[in-house]
């Protein structure tokens, strides 16, 4: 299931954008080299405890680890030999750092001339903004997606870190495409991709009704239209559904409340009306859900083919029978950090799964298993004259 098995990414990345850009390809089985700092490594190792922290962890697996000075000869060398067998180049520093750390474009193209080169920044390689620190909330700001998130009142910034995982996903797509291309080309390319341009690319929905409609969309437009609700039931737990447009999700989900007077209700006849009138509707509903538990609403909204799910936390997700089924949670050992549980990669190839996992590596793990490949490579390589 290694469709990437030949492909060698050297990755120069700290934090989340460009690790997760390596961790995707990583996944599709390339050999993932990550070149990190001696004795500190990638700054979020440490960002729970040790050189192994949970946030390390989830965008570093499936990768090799090697601790390079490049600012040392004989670590600049390895380097220099890493970057001559490699077809993909990922780092995510502001612009002009990877050029003063000798990893620029000109200075890696002159070791390989077809390598496909990724530069991930916050704001974009040139512009008034260039140099300003970028982080996921900044990015999220800027280009208009956190007012979906925020709450109208009180605001606070809430949710995981999209901007920083959709900017990995979308460079990684970025250099499959520049693989796909080199194939037959022959040729590298540079990738230049930016948190701002991926987050208002995967914000298109707002910009495409603003230019449309002159809509400005906050964080209940969506939730609106679509009809879609969360309730909290008897026993504290949450139970989320979605109506959209369908008229027999409305109508089964008054069968299971026992709401069906809301039918005639003026404000709940049409869906236009209800999207109105939601909040009122919220207001109605809110101790009716409080009267069953979560189990009880689940099995009477599957009965009556209304869409849902148990809004679940983290600890209940994996554990659902369908997620279950389908193996999303893998597992592994490594030798001295032991046992690693993760989420596998959503792909499936001719029907079958990857569930193989390794676990992310410590600091300088592979360093010397790799730096034996570059020197029994070299002793191999036919020598010109």
């Amino acid at each position: 299931m290694d469709i990437l098995k030949n492909i060698r990414v050297i990755e120069l990345g700290t934090y989340i954008t460009g690790p997760a850009a390596g961790m995707h390809l990583a996944d599709l089985g390339a050999d993932v080299i990550k070149v990190e700092r001696p004795g500190s490594g990638d700054p979020f190792r440490s960002f729970k405890g040790g050189l192994y922290s949970p946030h390390f962890q989830t965008y570093n697996r499936n990768k090799r680890s090697i601790a390079l000075d490049t600012t040392k000869p004989d670590d600049r060398a390895v380097f220099n030999d890493l970057i001559a067998t490699a077809d993909v180049f990922i780092q995510n520093f502001r612009p002009g750092v990877a050029e003063k750390l000798g990893a620029g474009e000109e200075a890696l193209r002159a070791i390989k001339p077809d390598i496909i080169y990724c530069a991930i920044t916050g704001f974009g390689r040139d512009g008034p903004a260039k140099n300003r620190p970028t982080y996921d909330t900044v990015a999220q700001a800027a280009s208009g997606y956190l007012r979906l998130l925020t709450p109208p009142t009180n605001p606070r910034v809430i949710g995981p870190a999209i901007a920083d995982s959709v900017t990995g996903q979308y460079a990684s797509m970025g250099i499959l495409a520049a693989l796909l291309e080199r194939a037959t080309t022959g040729k590298g390319r540079r990738i230049d991709i930016s948190m701002l341009e991926a987050m208002c690319h995967f914000n298109l929905d707002s910009f495409t009704h603003y230019y449309s409609v002159d809509e400005i969309m906050g964080p209940l437009s969506r939730p609106v239209v679509s009809q879609s609700y969360t309730f909290e039931c008897s026993d504290g737990k949450w139970i989320a559904f979605h109506m959209s447009s369908p008229p027999k999700f409305w109508t089964g989900l008054l069968t299971v409340t026992g709401q069906q007077q809301l039918a005639t209700d003026p404000r709940f006849e049409e869906r236009s009306e209800r999207i109105k009138h939601q909040d009122e509707f919220i207001e109605i509903m809110t101790p009716v859900f409080l009267q069953k538990t979560r189990d009880a609403w689940c099995a009477l909204l599957e009965e009556n083919e209304v869409p849902y799910s148990p809004a679940y936390d983290s600890n209940e997700a994996l554990e659902d029978p369908q997620a279950q089924h389908l193996g999303i949670k893998v597992q592994t050992q490594h030798p001295e950090m032991g046992q690693f549980t993760t989420v596998r990669a959503p792909y499936n190839f001719d029907g079958i799964a990857e569930t193989n996992v390794i676990a992310p590596p410590t600091l300088d793990e592979h360093g010397d298993d790799i730096r034996l490949e570059l020197k029994t490579q070299k002793q191999i390589e036919p020598k010109t004259s």
